[in-house]
């Protein structure tokens, strides 16, 4: 996918050279994701993106921005990869298994010590940061109604406890993931964090 700078995302001035934009944010993500906020500069974003100064400012307002957008695509690329995932559910046990199964895989290794872009951006930037704070919240929303809507199919299809609370009980499974997350930083074995699935997945019992 190819750039052509919009008013409202970059400056007016000048003609933007042409790039692959959601080249260059994947490798901002991984800068931020190591990094953090607060942590990155604008040179390193240059750098790991493979831009001059003058393209990543036509494209971008400000580290602000990169970051936003970075954020926007580090949750589409994840959303869209889980949602593949949950389409081979064959129940709904199966769904909050392979839930489970899809962050606790990104929580081990290089990817967990790189860690969560959304977890870092909760912990450094909702507190004080409108924009990251609403993505944020839509984030976790999303966790936690698929979460629940799993639970209810597989109250419906007998593959879950009916006797549960699915909204109390997608809420703890959320602070699970995302604690796995966070764990991931310290570089757990696969077969540790597997572990925390199999004791999680007991709460449906």
């Amino acid at each position: 996918m190819s750039i052509d700078i919009s008013p409202t995302s970059a400056r007016a001035a000048g003609r933007p050279r042409e790039f692959d934009i959601d080249e260059a944010l994947d490798k901002a993500i991984t800068v931020f994701s190591e990094q953090g906020y607060h942590g990155t500069s604008i040179s390193d974003l240059r750098e790991a993106m493979g831009l001059t100064a003058g393209s990543l400012y036509k494209a971008f307002k400000d580290k602000h921005a990169i970051f936003l957008a970075s954020f926007d695509r580090y949750k589409q690329v994840r959303n869209a990869l889980l949602d593949e995932e949950l389409a081979k559910a064959t129940d709904g046990r199966d769904g909050v298994r392979r839930m489970l199964a899809f962050y606790a895989e990104g929580a081990h290794g290089d990817g967990g010590r790189r860690g969560c872009l959304a977890v870092g951006t909760a912990v450094e930037l909702a507190i004080f940061d409108d924009e990251a704070a609403r993505r944020v919240e839509r984030s976790m929303d999303r966790f936690e109604t698929t979460f629940e809507a799993l639970i209810r199919r597989g109250q419906e299809d007998g593959t879950v406890n009916r006797s549960i609370e699915p909204n109390a009980t997608a809420r703890l499974l959320l602070s699970v993931v995302q604690g796995l997350r966070v764990l991931g930083k310290t570089s757990p074995s696969r077969a540790q964090t597997f572990s925390v699935v199999d004791v999680a997945m007991t709460l449906l019992d």
